[in-house]
């Protein structure tokens, strides 16, 4: 299974093509980010004092309430985000295989590529690397640009719009995660949410983190990135 949605919509209008980094310019399944998840109710603990189990649950809720762990903890526990930055992404990138297939159909796009992510760029970097696409964004548009307010809110999405003079109108976002696709069809862009393969599962994932969307704000789904790019007239 690739393309899990009809071409709703052309994108042959599209100027600037958006992608978000984790899971979604490497796949879910090479857990890529559970080693920085670990890494993060690590944290979690240590700001806290909470065990296991709770500091996890803390994370996930703060995560699903806003938007990143560390802005939760930013707000809730006036933590330094260079430190969690830093902490977090202390990890192996192995896991990360060339793809050179992504890389050539992304490269072929016609106009600008941009990454917005919630991660930081020296992560970003080392994800591209791994894939083979260094050189392959104009800009990785990441946490620190956005002033530490992370997707979905609509502040991350209008100081990227600003920055690059960006018509969303005319514009695309890839996301593995659907909430962080309602503001982007709100402005008017063109979505598309890219989902883990059907059999995916993990311990360290909840369910709403690999929701597919039906609601209006998802224009495409698909499971194979690369092949929902080469497919595009």
């Amino acid at each position: 299974m690739n393309d899990l949605t009809p071409p709703i919509r052309s994108l042959s209008h599209i100027t600037d093509w958006v992608f978000d980094l984790d899971n979604t310019l490497y796949p879910r399944s090479c857990n890529l980010f559970a080693q920085i998840d670990v890494r993060i109710t690590n944290y979690v603990m240590n700001v806290t004092q909470l065990d296991f189990e709770a500091a996890r649950t803390l994370q996930k809720g703060y995560y699903r309430d806003f938007g990143t762990t560390l802005n939760g903890l930013m707000l809730k526990h006036a933590i330094d985000p260079d430190d969690f930055l830093n902490t977090v992404h202390a990890i192996d990138y192995s896991p990360v295989e060339a793809h050179p297939d992504l890389v050539e159909a992304i490269r072929a796009l016609p106009g600008r590529k941009f990454i917005l992510t919630n991660g930081d760029t020296g992560h970003a970097r080392s994800v591209l690397s791994k894939l083979g696409g260094d050189g392959l964004f104009e800009h990785v548009h990441d946490i620190r640009a956005m002033t530490y307010v992370p997707k979905p809110h609509r502040e991350a999405y209008d100081g990227f719009f600003a920055l690059h003079g960006i018509d969303p109108s005319r514009a695309v976002m890839f996301d593995d995660l659907e909430k962080n696709l309602v503001v982007p069809h709100d402005v008017g862009m063109s979505t598309v949410q890219v989902v883990a393969g059907p059999d995916y599962a993990h311990e360290q994932v909840e369910a709403w983190e690999l929701g597919r969307a039906s609601g209006p704000h998802v224009h495409h789904i698909t499971d194979n990135l690369a092949s929902f790019l080469r497919k595009l007239p």
